[in-house]
């Protein structure tokens, strides 16, 4: 239901009725039960205020050492640029946890990476998320209630014992809870093999969310398995998809997750791009599909094509399989090489991109105000197991 009012001293167009979906789709209503976080308490800054940066620059000086902004790879440049340090998800969530002196954490990224951060912070440190709507659709494609069913499916099929959970730090705080209560680890994609390894030492099979393409490439590439060694469990399917004779016969069980902005790239990209740009490296994330890896010239994670650019040979040339903000953040600091996004059409992280300028001074001007927004906040008991999950990933080999 929207949260409207209709009424009849509103300059409607002719034949308009003053409906509450009429109301909304003329911008004069919002639907509350729409995205989260679509609206902010308060005036967000218009967008085309050409002393956004100026106020974004004066807001963090008045805070000075009491906030510290954290800022993900994938953002825009016009935020990036006020944030004390980039990174990935986890080395971001570290570094929030390395300042313990800094009350407010402002995570300009999406909504997992700052439930990990609070997770990893101490109770006097706030997190704090610019947008709410800025989450991530990886992330939401496993929720605790599925995955709970999934867990009955392994009961059922008599493997829940010998499996053990290896959740991607692409998943929200339940799901890292859940791993957790059920003796599991956290991986990143740099630590994906390290993770596997140490779980197929743990028990005999792996329970893999929420990206399928991250677990059946290490395991396939990395750690020497087939891809029959591989089912895809399908959370909209009954009993998941799968009979309890494919769960018994595989080692890998992988949640039906993917990125969306990853999951978009197909042979025909690199194969485009060998045809325009000979000898071209092809590098890809390992979050693209198996079929992209295999045929890429290198695949790894976002540090790990940060510093093969960084390491690559002036005069080179790379089509680089990953999000476009980064890849034209690269182009740009390797003006000596060709550095080209591997796909022909532009595709950004949409809710990513949710985090932008107006926000971002929205939410520091409102801390100078005395007034904390959007705060990210764990529970408790979730938090709990979430941080043996994390626990387990920082103890690993």
């Amino acid at each position: 239901m929207c949260d409207v009012t209709a009424t009849n001293d509103l300059d409607l167009p002719p034949g308009v009725e003053a409906t509450p979906l009429a109301l909304l789709m003329l911008g004069r209503g919002a639907d509350p039960y729409s995205e989260r976080g679509v609206e902010c308490p308060g005036d967000l800054p218009n967008p085309a205020d050409p002393t956004l940066v100026a106020r974004a620059r004066a807001a963090k000086a008045a805070l000075g050492d009491s906030v510290f902004i954290l800022g993900h790879h994938y953002q825009r440049d016009e935020v990036i640029q006020f944030a004390d340090v980039t990174g990935d998800s986890f080395k971001l969530a570290r570094e929030a946890a390395a300042r313990p002196d800094a009350p407010y954490i402002v995570f300009c990224g999406v909504h997992f990476m700052a439930e990990s951060a609070d997770i990893l912070t101490n109770d006097a440190q706030q997190v704090i998320l610019p947008d709410l709507a800025a989450g991530c659709s990886m992330a939401d494609m496993a929720t605790y209630d599925q995955v709970e069913e999934c867990w009955d499916v392994l009961t059922d099929a008599g493997v829940a014992d010998a499996t053990v959970p290896v959740s991607y730090m692409n998943s929200s705080a339940d799901i890292k809870a859940f791993t957790g209560r059920h003796g599991g680890t956290i991986c990143t994609s740099s630590n994906a093999k390290r993770a596997l390894e140490w779980a197929f030492d743990q028990g005999e099979k792996v329970l893999f969310m929420p990206d399928q393409h991250l677990g059946r490439n290490t395991a396939v590439l990395d750690m020497g398995f087939s891809l029959d060694d591989c089912v895809v469990y399908n959370p909209h399917k009954p009993g998941g998809g799968v009979t309890a004779e494919q769960v018994r016969a595989a080692k890998m069980i992988l949640w039906r997750g993917h990125c969306s902005v990853h999951g978009r790239f197909g042979l025909d990209s690199v194969d485009d791009v060998r045809a325009r740009i000979p000898g071209v490296n092809v590098l890809v994330h390992p979050e693209c599909k198996h079929e992209v890896v295999t045929a890429a010239d290198y695949v790894g994670s976002t540090e790990y094509i940060i510093k093969a650019l960084d390491a690559a040979e002036p005069g080179s040339s790379w089509a680089i399989g990953t999000e476009l903000n980064l890849v034209r953040r690269l182009a740009a600091a390797h003006p000596d090489k060709q550095i080209v996004f591997l796909d022909k059409t532009v595709c950004f992280c949409s809710t990513m991109n949710r985090i932008d300028l107006p926000h971002l001074v929205w939410a520091l001007e409102a801390l100078v105000d005395g007034k904390v927004v959007n705060r990210i906040r764990v529970d408790a008991e979730t938090e709990k197991f979430a941080k043996q999950a994390l626990d387990q990933m920082l103890a690993l080999p």
